[in-house]
């Protein structure tokens, strides 16, 4: 399961948001006062809260930012180095997809259906092919 923590001063806001999370996917949902940004998770969180943080930002590409869409904020942004932004007047799928995308920039931990299930390691790839071995079947073409 996904973690998100969501760092928004407006409640209602931040409400909404955590119901459509819970209902749309397998997200674990945590409202946080200080966000802790070097967990293996998505961080969305508001202006205010940007402002609060200690710059550099251990993972900006897990951010998803709410702000406005002023010059100075968008900056603010940028110079954090968080690529997803969105607005409070955006639809909530628009933030949800924001979030998704985020969460696919979030390492994920081995697990037993990537290992195939059975086995405990990966499965080896196809053996590669010598060309010093002569093709069986194939002809030659004369041209002329």
């Amino acid at each position: 399961m996904q973690k998100i923590q969501l760092a928004i001063a407006d409640s209602v806001y931040e409400a909404d948001l955590r119901e459509a999370l819970v209902r749309t996917g397998p997200w674990q949902v945590e409202s946080v006062e200080r966000p802790r940004p070097g967990d293996a998770c998505v961080l969305v969180m508001d202006e205010a809260c940007l402002n609060r943080m200690p710059l550099p930002l251990p993972f900006p590409e897990r951010v998803v930012l709410v702000t406005r869409k002023d010059p100075a904020h968008l900056s603010h942004a940028w110079d954090a180095g968080i690529v997803s932004l969105v607005s409070p007047d955006d639809p909530l799928s628009t933030i949800l997809l924001a979030i998704m995308a985020a969460a696919l920039r979030v390492p994920k931990t081995q697990s037993i259906s990537e290992t195939g299930g059975i086995s405990p390691s990966k499965p080896a790839g196809a053996a590669p092919i010598s060309p010093d071995f002569p093709i069986i079947g194939a002809k030659h073409y004369k041209t002329r």
